[in-house]
């Protein structure tokens, strides 16, 4: 993962100073804020860091660490002893 991604996991809060994000979840459900790239655009969103004012994100549902246990399963599921 990316950094976006790590600090969605961990609760921190992310900027980006992009338009865009290849995470968008990170944005919808996680901690990271798209700034944009006006660096006029950076001071307000800072303050509402500093003040605590932070957005509260929440982890995906699928971001639990327990992807290789999912995809042994269906392999399982496919294959069976084969594998």
């Amino acid at each position: 993962g990316g950094v976006t991604e790590e600090t969605t996991v961990m609760g921190i809060p992310c900027l980006t100073l992009r338009d865009t994000t290849e995470r968008p979840e990170t944005v919808t459900m996680g901690t990271n804020v798209l700034v944009g790239t006006d660096p006029g655009a950076l001071r307000p969103v800072l303050n509402q860091l500093f003040e605590g004012a932070w957005k509260q994100g929440a982890i995906p549902e699928l971001w639990d660490g327990n992807a290789g246990k999912r995809i042994v399963e269906v392999l399982l599921g496919l294959y069976g002893s084969k594998v």
